[in-house]
Protein backbone atom coordinates (compact mmCIF):
# COMPACT_ATOMS: atom_id res chain seq x y z
CA UNK A 1 0.00 0.00 0.00
CA UNK A 2 1.16 3.54 -0.88
CA UNK A 3 2.22 6.07 1.87
CA UNK A 4 -0.58 8.89 2.11
CA UNK A 5 0.43 11.58 -0.55
CA UNK A 6 2.42 9.68 -3.11
CA UNK A 7 1.62 10.06 -6.42
CA UNK A 8 0.05 7.26 -8.42
CA UNK A 9 -0.31 6.69 -12.37
CA UNK A 10 -2.63 4.10 -14.32
CA UNK A 11 -2.30 3.99 -17.65
CA UNK A 12 -5.34 3.61 -19.61
CA UNK A 13 -4.56 2.46 -23.68
CA UNK A 14 -7.31 3.59 -26.56
CA UNK A 15 -7.66 1.99 -30.26
CA UNK A 16 -7.11 2.23 -32.85
CA UNK A 17 -4.07 4.07 -32.06
CA UNK A 18 -2.77 2.46 -29.07
CA UNK A 19 -2.77 6.10 -27.46
CA UNK A 20 -2.41 6.11 -23.78
CA UNK A 21 -3.99 8.12 -21.31
CA UNK A 22 -3.26 8.81 -18.16
CA UNK A 23 -4.84 8.93 -14.67
CA UNK A 24 -2.77 10.61 -11.63
CA UNK A 25 -3.80 10.95 -7.99
CA UNK A 26 -2.33 11.14 -4.73
CA UNK A 27 -2.93 8.09 -2.96
CA UNK A 28 -5.03 8.35 -0.39
CA UNK A 29 -7.06 10.93 -2.28
CA UNK A 30 -10.24 10.42 -4.42
CA UNK A 31 -9.32 13.85 -6.84
CA UNK A 32 -7.31 12.72 -9.97
CA UNK A 33 -5.89 14.14 -13.02
CA UNK A 34 -6.65 12.50 -16.81
CA UNK A 35 -3.66 13.69 -18.99
CA UNK A 36 -4.76 12.98 -22.50
CA UNK A 37 -8.31 11.26 -22.95
CA UNK A 38 -8.33 9.53 -25.90
CA UNK A 39 -10.69 7.54 -28.20
CA UNK A 40 -12.04 5.41 -25.98
CA UNK A 41 -13.33 7.58 -23.04
CA UNK A 42 -16.11 5.15 -21.85
CA UNK A 43 -12.90 3.02 -20.28
CA UNK A 44 -11.70 6.38 -19.31
CA UNK A 45 -14.72 7.12 -16.92
CA UNK A 46 -15.22 3.50 -16.12
CA UNK A 47 -12.07 3.27 -14.61
CA UNK A 48 -12.28 6.88 -12.87
CA UNK A 49 -16.08 5.42 -11.28
CA UNK A 50 -14.71 1.71 -10.27
CA UNK A 51 -11.79 3.96 -8.16
CA UNK A 52 -13.82 6.55 -7.00
CA UNK A 53 -12.14 8.97 -8.61
CA UNK A 54 -13.33 12.63 -9.68
CA UNK A 55 -11.26 14.12 -12.26
CA UNK A 56 -10.79 17.77 -11.06
CA UNK A 57 -8.82 18.39 -14.70
CA UNK A 58 -7.99 17.55 -18.04
CA UNK A 59 -4.47 18.17 -19.34
CA UNK A 60 -3.76 17.66 -23.06
CA UNK A 61 -0.14 17.76 -23.86
CA UNK A 62 -1.63 18.56 -28.17
CA UNK A 63 -4.19 18.76 -29.98
CA UNK A 64 -4.48 15.95 -32.19
CA UNK A 65 -7.62 14.01 -32.10
CA UNK A 66 -6.76 10.93 -30.87
CA UNK A 67 -5.54 12.83 -27.50
CA UNK A 68 -8.36 15.25 -27.32
CA UNK A 69 -11.31 12.92 -28.15
CA UNK A 70 -12.73 11.93 -24.93
CA UNK A 71 -12.67 15.18 -23.71
CA UNK A 72 -16.63 16.06 -24.51
CA UNK A 73 -17.24 12.91 -22.92
CA UNK A 74 -15.72 13.56 -19.30
CA UNK A 75 -16.94 17.12 -19.26
CA UNK A 76 -20.18 15.68 -19.88
CA UNK A 77 -20.01 13.48 -16.83
CA UNK A 78 -18.03 15.88 -14.64
CA UNK A 79 -19.07 19.03 -15.92
CA UNK A 80 -17.01 21.42 -13.57
CA UNK A 81 -13.72 19.48 -14.91
CA UNK A 82 -11.59 22.24 -16.70
CA UNK A 83 -9.68 21.56 -19.56
CA UNK A 84 -6.19 22.73 -20.33
CA UNK A 85 -3.80 22.69 -23.05
CA UNK A 86 -0.62 24.41 -24.58
CA UNK A 87 -1.63 28.28 -25.63
CA UNK A 88 -0.33 26.67 -29.25
CA UNK A 89 -2.45 23.93 -29.88
CA UNK A 90 -5.61 25.44 -28.38
CA UNK A 91 -7.27 25.82 -31.53
CA UNK A 92 -7.49 22.70 -32.30
CA UNK A 93 -9.86 21.21 -30.14
CA UNK A 94 -12.07 22.88 -31.48
CA UNK A 95 -11.08 22.56 -34.96
CA UNK A 96 -11.57 19.26 -36.70
CA UNK A 97 -8.92 20.12 -39.65
CA UNK A 98 -6.68 21.47 -37.48
CA UNK A 99 -6.57 18.21 -34.75
CA UNK A 100 -6.48 15.87 -37.76
CA UNK A 101 -10.47 14.27 -36.99
CA UNK A 102 -11.19 15.51 -40.52
CA UNK A 103 -8.93 14.05 -42.29
CA UNK A 104 -9.78 10.64 -41.02
CA UNK A 105 -12.97 11.35 -42.24
CA UNK A 106 -14.51 11.45 -38.56
CA UNK A 107 -14.76 14.87 -37.08
CA UNK A 108 -14.24 15.55 -34.05
CA UNK A 109 -14.49 18.99 -31.43
CA UNK A 110 -13.54 19.24 -27.97
CA UNK A 111 -15.11 21.94 -25.67
CA UNK A 112 -12.67 24.83 -25.81
CA UNK A 113 -9.92 25.51 -23.42
CA UNK A 114 -10.87 26.66 -19.87
CA UNK A 115 -6.81 26.99 -19.40
CA UNK A 116 -3.88 27.44 -21.82
CA UNK A 117 -0.30 26.85 -20.42
CA UNK A 118 3.07 28.45 -21.89
CA UNK A 119 6.85 27.79 -20.67
CA UNK A 120 7.56 27.73 -16.94
CA UNK A 121 4.00 27.81 -15.81
CA UNK A 122 3.09 25.46 -12.83
CA UNK A 123 -0.37 24.03 -12.81
CA UNK A 124 -1.60 22.20 -9.96
CA UNK A 125 -5.19 20.10 -9.60
CA UNK A 126 -5.63 17.13 -7.53
CA UNK A 127 -2.86 18.41 -4.91
CA UNK A 128 0.05 17.51 -7.99
CA UNK A 129 1.73 20.27 -9.27
CA UNK A 130 2.79 20.09 -12.66
CA UNK A 131 5.58 22.12 -14.43
CA UNK A 132 5.08 23.13 -18.07
CA UNK A 133 7.51 22.63 -21.30
CA UNK A 134 6.96 24.08 -24.45
CA UNK A 135 7.91 20.97 -27.03
CA UNK A 136 7.41 22.26 -30.44
CA UNK A 137 8.08 19.20 -32.84
CA UNK A 138 4.88 16.86 -33.59
CA UNK A 139 2.77 19.89 -33.30
CA UNK A 140 3.89 23.47 -32.96
CA UNK A 141 2.24 24.05 -29.74
CA UNK A 142 2.64 20.91 -28.08
CA UNK A 143 3.67 20.88 -24.12
CA UNK A 144 4.73 18.23 -21.82
CA UNK A 145 3.97 18.00 -18.21
CA UNK A 146 6.79 17.35 -15.57
CA UNK A 147 6.04 16.15 -11.83
CA UNK A 148 9.18 16.49 -9.84
CA UNK A 149 7.33 15.62 -6.72
CA UNK A 150 7.59 12.11 -7.68
CA UNK A 151 10.37 9.72 -6.71
CA UNK A 152 12.02 9.88 -9.48
CA UNK A 153 10.59 12.41 -11.74
CA UNK A 154 7.61 11.53 -13.88
CA UNK A 155 6.99 13.37 -17.29
CA UNK A 156 4.23 13.20 -19.24
CA UNK A 157 5.54 13.36 -22.63
CA UNK A 158 2.76 12.99 -25.45
CA UNK A 159 3.94 12.69 -28.98
CA UNK A 160 7.43 13.65 -27.89
CA UNK A 161 9.98 11.02 -27.05
CA UNK A 162 8.78 7.63 -26.98
CA UNK A 163 10.92 4.20 -26.37
CA UNK A 164 13.68 4.10 -29.14
CA UNK A 165 11.81 6.56 -31.24
CA UNK A 166 10.10 9.73 -31.70
CA UNK A 167 6.66 11.12 -32.41
CA UNK A 168 5.70 12.12 -35.98
CA UNK A 169 6.91 15.62 -38.01
CA UNK A 170 5.11 14.95 -41.09
CA UNK A 171 1.83 16.80 -40.15
CA UNK A 172 0.51 20.27 -41.36
CA UNK A 173 3.01 22.09 -38.12
CA UNK A 174 5.33 19.26 -37.48
CA UNK A 175 8.94 20.68 -37.41
CA UNK A 176 11.71 17.92 -37.61
CA UNK A 177 14.41 20.23 -36.17
CA UNK A 178 12.53 21.67 -33.55
CA UNK A 179 11.61 18.10 -32.65
CA UNK A 180 15.28 17.12 -31.95
CA UNK A 181 15.55 20.60 -30.34
CA UNK A 182 13.15 20.10 -28.08
CA UNK A 183 14.05 16.74 -26.79
CA UNK A 184 17.62 17.80 -26.37
CA UNK A 185 17.16 21.24 -24.75
CA UNK A 186 14.59 20.07 -22.30
CA UNK A 187 13.67 16.12 -22.62
CA UNK A 188 17.06 15.25 -22.37
CA UNK A 189 18.02 17.98 -19.62
CA UNK A 190 16.11 15.86 -17.37
CA UNK A 191 17.06 13.66 -14.40
CA UNK A 192 18.56 10.81 -16.28
CA UNK A 193 15.93 8.14 -14.02
CA UNK A 194 13.27 10.16 -14.93
CA UNK A 195 10.13 8.15 -16.03
CA UNK A 196 8.81 8.79 -19.62
CA UNK A 197 5.22 7.88 -19.89
CA UNK A 198 4.84 8.61 -23.94
CA UNK A 199 1.10 8.66 -25.64
CA UNK A 200 2.44 5.73 -27.21
CA UNK A 201 3.82 2.45 -26.13
CA UNK A 202 5.06 1.59 -23.26
CA UNK A 203 7.29 3.75 -20.52
CA UNK A 204 11.13 4.45 -20.85
CA UNK A 205 13.31 6.61 -18.96
CA UNK A 206 15.36 9.80 -20.14
CA UNK A 207 18.85 7.92 -19.30
CA UNK A 208 17.74 4.80 -21.28
CA UNK A 209 17.07 7.02 -24.27
CA UNK A 210 20.01 8.96 -24.41
CA UNK A 211 21.76 5.48 -24.38
CA UNK A 212 19.65 4.15 -27.13
CA UNK A 213 17.68 6.05 -28.84
CA UNK A 214 18.63 6.14 -32.99
CA UNK A 215 16.73 9.07 -33.70
CA UNK A 216 18.33 11.54 -30.97
CA UNK A 217 21.36 10.38 -29.50
CA UNK A 218 22.55 11.75 -26.60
Amino acid sequence: MSSPNTPEIARIPSAPFDENTYVLRLSGRQEAVVVDPGLEPDKIVDYLEEAGLTPTAILCTHGHSDHIAGNETLRQKWPDCPIVIGKGDAYKLTDPVGNLSAQFGMPIQSPPADTTLVEGDRYEAAGLTFRVLETPGHSAGHVVFVLEEANPTWLLGGDMLFRQSIGRTDFADGDPTAMLASIREKLYRLPDDTIVYPGHGPETTIGFEKQHNPFVPG
